[in-house]
């Protein structure tokens, strides 16, 4: 079984590229110092290594 890991946004998405914007939706985050604790899945780790100016991995667990 997959662990989770715990993402938080440490950027706005003011002025960025609309992809960039939507990969937060996607994320479920949407202003500024949110977390979200999300399943540790390749598609979910694709999607943070695609906006690492962004987000932040805080926590990770097994």
């Amino acid at each position: 079984m997959m662990g989770t890991i715990v993402v938080k946004q440490i950027g706005s998405p003011i002025r960025r590229p609309a992809i960039q914007r939507e990969t937060l939706k996607g994320l479920g985050l949407n202003k500024m110092h949110r977390t979200r604790e999300l399943e540790d899945t390749p598609s979910v780790r694709g999607m943070v290594n695609k906006i690492p100016h962004l987000v932040t991995i805080i926590e990770e667990k097994n």
